[in-house]
């Protein structure tokens, strides 16, 4: 008998206040075959869950629940966890826009998104860590 192999899907963790746009990007998510690990409300929870379940793809609200915002919570994630994270805001103020620039970010998207633009972001996050990774690998050879 012949077994097929399944690829695993890729796994996503939202970190987003809103429940409804939450919703929505799981739905999203499923469509572009990604397994969402969990949708939180906070820096705070988008953090722990970050580091511990070093998911494929963070999509990251700015203004949350909680003491720490999207920014923050990308700085502390970037500190034990190399993973791309799309942030994805309503707000294009240059004070939001400023501290966003300042972290290490694959994707920027301005609510309300679009299907398509939401996946073009993702693909194009997801090639820009693989290519971060790849390039990581080759300046460790270089060094040895």
């Amino acid at each position: 008998m012949h077994a097929d192999l399944v690829a695993s899907k890729p796994r996503a963790l939202i970190v987003e206040d809103e429940i409804l746009i939450a919703e929505e990007l799981k739905a999203r998510l499923s469509l572009l075959g990604f397994m969402v690990i969990a949708a939180v409300d906070s820096g705070e929870e988008g953090i722990a869950i970050a580091t511990r379940e070093r998911p494929d793809l963070v999509l990251m609200d700015i203004r949350l629940k909680g003491t720490k915002d999207g920014v923050q919570a990308t700085r502390e994630i970037h500190e034990q966890v190399d993973v791309p994270i799309v942030y994805l805001t309503a707000y294009s103020d240059r004070l939001t826009v400023d501290r966003a620039r300042g972290t290490e970010y694959d994707g920027f998207i301005l609510k309300p998104f679009r299907a398509g633009e939401l996946q073009s972001t993702i693909e194009i996050a997801m090639q820009r860590h693989a290519i971060r990774l790849k390039n990581k690998g080759k300046d460790k050879e270089q060094k040895s």
